[in-house]
């Protein structure tokens, strides 16, 4: 018997089985491998839609402006320095050769110099991209929250004088030009009552931010709104909201716990179809209240003829867009799970 080992028995249930180690603890939740499959399948589907937005972009630029030496120049120009500038900026070889003289600057981050300011168009971008950055990024929540809100109060009585109010709101923001509406606001707020500045940038507080925001946010506030409505009333005669009401959930907790997610896919849609209203409406916006970002840029360097100015900021604005559509694709696959598969 002394050979037989004396000590405490083993636990129950793990006699022979290596004690394995935790590891390091997990912050964030795991990704799905089908999620990360697909969205890089998204982003790899975006490479030739880039070179094609960069085709375009070349295209119209060099068609629409002319002669941008001229231009940058003046009818009397010495002839002398009209053609260095056309030798140094390539302008006097073929489309195709231009073209992919500016592709090989823009592989290394280059979009070239500015005509009239001498300065790289990459830096004056990064000065002005921050100001839009701004505008944009409170014009889409203005939008966003204002359109849900009213959307989902619409919903919640069809056919009623509040319906009628929110939808005919809806309508007014969709139609009104941007230009007058900015005009109007900085008549009735900044003029009359006093309690806005009229324009420009100040040092970046909300109380020069919120004008402009609200002219642009209107744009797109009208279609989150109706899209939520038709969206909401959609889901509301699902089966499972009859059910859910069938227990006794209150309005209230139905409508955020169970329509507002099954109704977000339209929703999302329509928020990022709307970024091309934000970005049609910035220039117009921006030149309205003075506001130093890339869209009034964008109008000074279009009647300067100021070429790389002018192609380095459509570029950002259609490279802006496309990946903001990315994103809702992306945001697809984490509200939709059924989205996935496709």
């Amino acid at each position: 018997m002394g050979g037989l080992a004396t000590g405490p028995p083993s636990p129950p249930g793990r006699l022979g089985t290596p004690r394995r180690s935790r590891g390091a603890p997990r912050f964030f939740p795991q990704v799905p491998s089908e999620l990360v499959r697909v969205a890089a399948g998204r982003v790899v589907a975006l490479v030739p839609v880039v070179f094609g937005v960069t085709l375009l972009v070349f295209v119209l630029n060099a068609l629409a402006l002319g002669d941008p030496a001229r231009a940058a120049m003046g009818q009397r120009g010495d002839p002398e320095v009209l053609e260095r500038i056309r030798r140094d900026y390539a302008l006097d070889r073929s489309l195709v050769a231009q073209y992919g003289a500016w592709m090989g600057r823009l592989a290394r981050g280059d979009l070239g110099h500015s005509y009239h300011q001498q300065r790289p168009v990459t830096e004056i971008i990064a000065e002005r991209a921050p100001a839009t950055l701004r505008l944009a990024v409170a014009a889409t929540l203005i939008s966003v929250i204002a359109g849900v809100a009213m959307g989902a109060l619409a919903a919640r009585r069809p056919g009623s004088l509040v319906d009628h109010a929110m939808m005919a709101t809806a309508v007014l923001g969709i139609s009104t030009p941007v230009f007058w509406l900015g005009m109007m606001l900085s008549l009735v707020f900044a003029v009359t009552l006093g309690w806005l500045p009229v324009s420009g940038y100040g040092d970046g507080d909300v109380g020069h931010l919120l004008l402009p925001a609200l002219t642009l946010g209107a744009l797109h506030t009208g279609s989150i709104a109706r899209m939520t409505r038709g969206s909401l009333l959609e889901v509301a005669r699902q089966d499972y909201m009859t059910t859910a009401r069938a227990k006794g959930l209150a309005e209230p907790v139905l409508l955020v716990k169970h329509a507002l997610r099954n109704a977000a896919i339209p929703v999302v849609t329509v928020i990022g179809i709307g970024l091309a209203d934000l970005l049609v409406g910035a220039p117009l916006t921006e030149t309205v209240f003075a506001w130093p970002g890339l869209g009034r840029l964008l109008v000074a360097s279009v009647g300067q003829r100021d070429l790389p100015v002018v192609m380095g900021a459509v570029l950002v604005f259609a490279l802006v867009y496309v990946v903001a559509n990315l994103l809702v694709d992306l945001a697809y696959l984490v509200v939709d799970p059924r989205t996935r598969s496709t």
